[in-house]
């Protein structure tokens, strides 16, 4: 069995859209992009190369495919290219489009289904990253086994929340906690079945 591993950016109120730049996600006329980019410090990096340094694979949507893609195959090396580019990539689109990056794998027919298969195999965890709308789809199928939830001391308001509307209400477990010197907190969570519901009365 392989782990399904969702690895976001998210601001305090919940939003995963466009953290990287202006211009990497405008959907709904989102103007807000690029507000991860001033929080980075030595720990953040050390937290990342940690999250790349074993085995992987990736799991993308078509936008967020579409974005990586036309960066990381060009990227210095050390900028840490190597790891993404070397890496198998699972690309979910309704569409069959040409996946030109190398090691890219499209998945056939219902996203869901077939990332359901790919659990089943053996192999590296499937880490998803970015995929605000694939993400959506797996959520409902109950497919992600652990969160690495980034969480930026920023509000925006408006945007793809990983956590959207629809979304089945659930616990969750913290496993592992860590703090950036800029105020970002890097937690590892787990589900944990159902809302324990308790009363002060």
């Amino acid at each position: 069995m392989r782990k399904l591993v969702v690895q976001t950016f998210l601001t305090l109120d919940g939003v995963m859209q466009a953290p990287g730049g202006p211009g990497e996600d405008d959907d709904g006329g989102f103007k807000h992009g690029g507000w991860s980019m001033t929080y980075w410090d030595d720990q953040m990096g050390e937290v990342m190369e940690a999250a790349t340094s074993r085995p992987f694979a990736m799991v993308l949507g078509r936008k967020s495919y579409d974005i990586l893609s036309s960066y990381w195959p060009t990227a210095p090396e050390e900028t840490g290219a190597k790891v993404f580019n070397d890496a198998t990539k699972y690309v979910a689109s309704r569409n069959r489009p040409t996946l030109e990056w190398s090691n890219s794998v499209l998945i056939e027919g219902d996203a869901a289904d077939g990332l359901a298969a790919l659990k089943k195999e053996d192999g590296p965890e499937l880490q998803v990253h970015g995929s605000a709308n694939l993400i959506q789809s797996l959520l409902r199928n109950n497919l992600v086994d652990e969160y690495r939830l980034w969480i930026f001391p920023v509000v925006i308001g408006s945007g793809k929340r990983l956590f959207a509307d629809g979304t089945i209400p659930s616990g969750l477990k913290l496993v592992d906690s860590k703090v950036s010197s800029t105020g970002v907190v890097m937690g590892t969570y787990e589900p944990a079945g159902e809302i324990p519901i308790g009363s002060f009365g």
